[in-house]
């Protein structure tokens, strides 16, 4: 089974906007999906042991985790720990210096890994995604556009398609 699990942002849920578009793509190139919901969960600690304790209950040959803001930190969390078939990120909240993200060292178990960011982001420094780039080797794409990434729902689809396409002929 081809598994992708969606985590969204902070002040999200698992049916916004970034997901629905993200998630019928998925689906078309064959991926069992799930948009956990982290809405009572009251910290990104809490997030990241939800999302392994998903990934620990399902069995598949291929994992894509896709993350946006503070779901982007849980899913590279969770990336230290368990080998990944791809990471796909969306304004990830890394290197953020609030003490609620404890894990600042990210070395995930993934040859493919891919982000968007928002030039304009007025939440995550663009310059965090460069960085974790920089060091991960990801596809890096930045956009003129902010935090929500709303301009580039069509770059992001394209994207994403281009993603799971490579990982599913790569």
């Amino acid at each position: 089974m081809k598994l992708a699990i969606f985590s969204h942002g902070k002040e999200s849920g698992p049916n916004g906007n970034k997901i629905k578009i993200l998630r019928q793509i998925a689906e078309k190139h064959g991926f069992e999906t799930i948009a956990l919901d982290y809405t009572k969960c009251r910290n990104a600690t809490e997030r990241t042991t939800k999302l392994k304790e998903c990934i620990e209950n399902k069995d598949s040959e291929s994992l894509v985790l896709v993350g946006s803001s503070m779901g982007g930190y849980v899913s590279t969390v969770a990336s230290n720990d368990y080998s990944l078939t791809g990471l796909f990120l969306l304004c990830p909240a890394l290197y953020m210096p609030n003490k609620e993200y404890q894990v600042q060292s990210y070395k995930p178990k993934c040859d493919h890994i891919e982000i968007i960011h928002g030039w304009n982001d007025e939440i995550v420094p663009y310059q965090n995604s460069i960085r974790f780039g920089q060091e991960t080797k990801a596809v890096l794409n930045l956009t003129d556009d902010n935090h929500r990434l709303i301009n580039s729902y069509s770059f992001m689809k394209t994207r994403f398609d281009n993603f799971l396409t490579n990982i599913n002929h790569g």
